[in-house]
């Protein structure tokens, strides 16, 4: 449940009529900025549905979430979670009265692939299976990868024993060319292997344990909570550490809106970006305040105490987008997704 908090402001007693209006006078005032400018202006739209990977890649947001950081700016946000990048960013680039996504918090290959397209003159469009387009500010960074909190993992009895055992075997991936193909791409490049004979097979998240399980894939490339959770229950192992090589310390996922809602709402991205950016620096500080996070996630999402402290968690960096450090994943894309050249400054006003 939100914790709300309230400001409790003690006056002192008012004495005589005039101490009295004078202290009126004073509480009724316009507000000011530390720099003399007036009090922001109002939220254009305090009611948002934001869409999320229910990964600890959040863990700033389900932070801000959790301790009420947007309900104290201003918001009422609705958590949706993130089904796959082309269902939020279409429904974030369509602007639909119904299943409206406002804000949304994903991986930033899908967004660099939406974004080219759309540059390529692509449109957006409700179509099944119509490549994904938008226009896209990524507005804050949402995680860079530590050691263990992306991996390849197989069963404990499994005849995989090395990433080269994966030849001619299946990997399961959740979506095609996604930041987490990516990653098991690099790695299996970095070992001298075939990325383009590599087999990979496309399962949500929820489901890539059983997967596993039944032996229809060979190894899965799991995030936390979901590695974590495969573990306590199967027992799996982790082949490889996909924070290594080309991809260590990896910018993972960020947040992005439309460019077109984010000239309509400046005030209401100004306010979600400070509640964000007090989550993320809570994030980075306290695991307590992660685990507590993650354990409040709504059914099926929430962790159990013992699932939340056993995971590996990112690190959650807070100030303007680091354009440097956001490049690296187009210039990943492109080496190992034969994407073409794009500049991520673009998306980010940098």
């Amino acid at each position: 449940m939100v914790r709300r908090f309230t400001r409790v402001i003690r006056t002192a007693e008012v004495i005589g009529a005039v101490l009295a209006v004078a202290i009126l006078a004073i509480l009724f005032l316009p507000r000011f900025t530390s720099g003399g400018n007036a009090a922001s202006p109002a939220i254009e739209e305090p009611d948002l549905n934001v869409a999320v990977v229910p990964a600890a890649d959040s863990a700033g947001f389900f932070v801000a979430l959790h301790e009420g950081l947007f309900a104290a700016h201003g918001l009422h946000v609705t958590f949706i979670p993130a089904v796959s990048s082309e269902t939020v960013i279409n429904g974030q680039a369509l602007d639909q009265p119904t299943d409206r996504i406002d804000i949304s918090c994903g991986n930033y290959v899908s967004y660099i692939q939406a974004q080219e397209a759309y540059n390529r003159g692509t449109r957006p469009s409700s179509a099944s299976g119509a490549m994904v387009a938008a226009d896209l500010d990524i507005f804050a960074e949402g995680s860079v990868m530590e050691p263990g909190a992306q991996g390849l993992y197989v069963m404990p009895n499994s005849r995989v024993r090395t990433l080269a055992d994966l030849e001619g075997r299946i990997t399961g991936v959740n979506a095609p060319g996604n930041i987490l193909y990516l990653l098991a791409a690099s790695a299996l490049a970095a070992h001298g292997l075939n990325v383009s004979g590599a087999h990979f097979a496309y399962y949500p998240l929820p489901e890539m344990a059983a997967m596993l399980k039944s032996g229809k894939i060979a190894a899965a490339v799991l995030p936390e909570p979901f590695a974590s959770q495969a573990e306590l229950s199967l027992g799996v192992t982790r082949l490889a550490d996909l924070d290594e090589g080309a991809t260590a310390a990896f910018p993972v996922q960020g947040c992005a809106v439309t460019r077109q809602w984010a000239a309509v709402h400046p005030a209401t991205l100004a306010a979600f970006r400070a509640a964000f950016e007090q989550g993320q620096q809570i994030a980075d500080t306290s695991r307590a305040a992660v685990q507590q996070a993650m354990e409040a996630l709504p059914a099926p999402f929430g962790l159990t105490k013992v699932q939340a402290a056993v995971m590996a968690v990112d690190s959650y960096p807070v100030g303007p987008v680091d354009v440097t450090r956001l490049q690296r994943v187009a210039d990943v894309m492109h080496q190992f997704l034969g994407f073409p050249t794009f500049s991520v400054r673009q998306m980010t006003g940098g």
